[in-house]
């Protein structure tokens, strides 16, 4: 493994930690590529791109359409009593949680409860329920607003639910930074874990937020594809043709563990977090840096933090939108900084933009990507980008040799984040 490279100057300078990895033993996830870590996988690595199509309640907007999770019904998971008292987000984050931490081995009725910690991000928390409640308040009047709304609405509904299920009563905290907080949401739990604040730590991100309102600002905005006569072609990352992000709903978790407390128990490592770097654009409320240098100086920071450089990289799972600024902007930051040879991908035709999850959810890919040794595709890439000079793995995943990937993401008001991630 090569020396990581000096910070040359400025905007990079910083003050040097030991490199602290922590390990993944455990992996939750709730998508539309499907529900479970097999039946995910298998999903994004076959380019299986899920059922879509016009959904009613959003009849007369230019799209028309969002992915959904629909193999599996919480109320069944859960039970109805539990279930009516979260938002589907909340609902989404608790059936992650426990696949990851059955994954990791863990038993919530024997583990040190204090020292389990969470940490989950999602961008909007429970907007379905508070568009409900609101149509409840202007339609029949103040006496039919649910009681719940605050718990159910509040970003923290994902953690809190978490905690309740399954009896954390370590530090547990939400993260709101748009499209970057599943990522930032695991970068916090590594920081977490390298302080000696907890042994153990559930992090990632859930979203379901496909409402009418969201979905009509979202076109408002020319942030969503308009693709409505092909829905399932809608979302082409790289593609000279993409138009807009599809939006879509889901829950990724990751069980992160102090290494030594994993290698106490004798646990199984899928994985390492072994950096994280997070930084502020400071230039716009939607847009992106046009020149890429806040994610630029996120990723910099994650190799520093993790002791390797830029060459030591083989795999990228970029934010990837299907947008036109988005991809040109990220690809042209991958190529300055770590050249054409990492295989890049973007998961998000198969699973949408699920917004505040996405980290979590690509996060989540990323460790299996290492695992595995197998680089999902980027489908829907018909016509690649001339202007993306990067090796974009399209149409079929690629079997690859590599022992360092990077997770990058992006969020509305110059949110950025990025993890290095390492085979166990």
């Amino acid at each position: 493994m090569s020396a990581p490279a000096a910070p040359a100057t400025g905007p990079y300078r910083r003050t040097p930690l030991a490199p602290f990895a922590a390990a993944v033993t455990g992996v939750g996830l709730v998508t539309a590529a499907g529900t479970g870590v097999g039946a995910a996988w298998h999903g994004v690595t076959e380019g299986l791109v899920p059922p879509v199509g016009p959904r009613p309640e959003l009849a007369g907007l230019p799209c028309d359409f969002f992915y959904s999770v629909t193999d599996c019904d919480p109320r069944e998971v859960l039970g109805v009593a539990a279930q009516r008292l979260m938002d589907r987000f909340a609902q989404l984050a608790v059936i992650a949680a426990r696949e990851a931490v059955a994954d990791a081995g863990l038993d919530p009725s024997v583990w040190d409860s204090g020292r389990v910690g969470i940490v989950i991000g999602s961008a909007h928390g429970g907007l379905p329920f508070y568009d409900e409640q609101h149509a409840a308040l202007t339609e029949r009047g103040a006496r039919r607003v649910s009681p719940k709304l605050a718990p159910l609405s509040v970003v923290n509904g994902a953690a809190s639910s978490v905690s309740l299920d399954l009896g954390v009563r370590g530090p547990s905290q939400a993260v709101s930074t748009a499209c970057s907080s599943g990522t930032v949401a695991i970068g916090t739990a590594h920081q977490m874990l390298r302080s000696g604040a907890c042994d153990i730590v559930i992090a990632g991100g859930a979203e379901s937020t496909c409402t009418r309102l969201l979905i009509a600002s979202a076109c408002s905005l020319k942030a969503v594809s308009t693709r409505r006569e092909d829905p399932r072609a809608a979302c082409r990352p790289f593609d000279t043709h993409r138009d807009g992000f599809v939006v879509g709903e889901g829950a990724g978790l990751l069980v992160l563990e102090h290494p030594d407390h994993a290698r106490a128990r004798g646990a199984a490592v899928r994985a390492h977090v072994s950096g994280y770097g997070a930084s502020s654009d400071a230039h716009s409320a939607v847009a992106p840096d046009p020149d890429g240098l806040g994610i630029e100086r996120a990723l910099r920071t994650a190799l520093a933090d993790a002791g390797l450089s830029p060459a030591d990289v083989g795999h990228v799972n970029a934010h990837g939108t299907s947008t036109l600024s988005n991809d040109l902007i990220e690809a042209a930051m991958l190529r300055r900084v770590l050249g054409e040879s990492p295989l890049v991908t973007s998961t998000k035709a198969m699973t949408g933009h699920t917004l505040g999850a996405a980290g979590g959810i690509e996060a989540a890919l990323t460790v299996l990507a290492l695992q595995h040794q197998l680089v999902p595709p980027t489908v829907n890439l018909d016509a690649p980008d001339p202007l993306i000079e990067m090796d974009v793995v399209a149409k079929e995943a690629r079997s690859a040799a590599f022992h360092c990937a990077v997770k990058t993401s992006l969020g509305f008001g110059g949110h950025n984040a990025a993890l290095v991630l390492t085979r166990a």
